[in-house]
């Protein structure tokens, strides 16, 4: 029965994608949407707010408990909605200057708030707040110290927004994030906490034919969103040793990010080329 409503649920996180994709790109806001990919094809980021929203209220929906669901639907809606403010606000000249971690913060330190640096607070905010409430659906074999809860909370808020962070930093090409959360989230699909995974897997699914086709792209929006949901479902089945163990990956991938370009190992990696173009419409040169 638990896998009959794990397909249920991603089969209703695919519906509820294609259903909000059409509703964004035909709504008024549809203009501001439009942008440029690396090709110089014109795409829609109408598929992030689609998957924010959809993997949102699947996840939820699968949840288990209403303080898991309201993680659920905190992760996911905070971490797509400050990613849109980044990808509505970030195209401006004066944004597109900082970039990583690093130029983020040296324009703070001239005086300037850029939308990536709103865009990370906020994804932290989403993450501390998710990881909150799903410690109280925590039911742990012996109860923790105040300190140690703390602590726990606070590993989980670093898994959430750092997984948010990462797939966000590999939507660079078409595919390659949603490909990326799908390898990802199938293992976590199973087991007590597989609901939280199950419906954000359909919704990503739906939308990777047009991702491929550069027709759509998922942009800060989908790609935090994704991530979000994909690190409250890793939060969900750990503890807070294994949660250190997968924040400091997460942690060395990031810093990794600001120095070496994850493009460029996969383009030079046999296996990891070949699955990054899989589906991709060909480059015509």
């Amino acid at each position: 029965m638990r896998l009959v409503g794990r397909l249920l649920l991603a089969t209703a996180g695919a519906v509820a994608a294609r259903a909000a994709l059409r509703a964004a790109a035909t709504s008024r806001y549809a203009p501001a949407l439009r942008r440029t990919n690396f090709r110089g094809r014109s795409v829609t980021l109408a598929a992030g707010p689609a998957l924010a929203v959809a993997a949102a209220g699947t996840a939820a929906a699968g949840a288990g408990s209403l303080p898991a669901a309201a993680a659920a639907l905190t992760a996911g809606l905070g971490a797509g909605a400050v990613g849109l403010y980044d990808d509505l606000m970030g195209d401006r000249p004066e944004q597109k200057a900082a970039k990583g971690f690093r130029g983020h913060l040296a324009a703070l330190a001239e005086g300037r708030v850029t939308s990536g640096l709103v865009k990370v607070v906020g994804v932290g905010a989403a993450g501390l707040a998710a990881s909150a409430l799903l410690a109280l659906a925590d039911r742990p074999a012996r109860p923790r110290t105040a300190l140690a809860q703390g602590v726990h909370v606070l590993l989980g808020a670093g898994v959430i927004a750092g997984t948010a962070n990462l797939v966000n930093l590999l939507d660079l090409r078409p595919g390659r994030a949603a490909k990326a959360g799908l390898l990802l989230g199938a293992p976590l699909a199973r087991g007590p906490a597989g609901g939280l995974a199950a419906g954000p897997l359909g919704a990503t699914a739906a939308l990777l034919p047009d991702d491929l086709d550069e027709q759509v792209m998922l942009g800060d929006c989908g790609a935090n969103a994704l991530g979000a949901q994909l690190g409250l479902a890793l939060a969900a089945r750990t503890g807070p040793l294994a949660r250190a163990g997968l924040l400091a990956g997460i942690a060395a991938l990031t810093a990794a990010s600001e120095r070496v370009s994850f493009t460029q190992v996969i383009e030079r990696t046999p296996g990891l080329r070949e699955l990054d173009r899989l589906g991709r419409r060909r480059d015509p040169r």
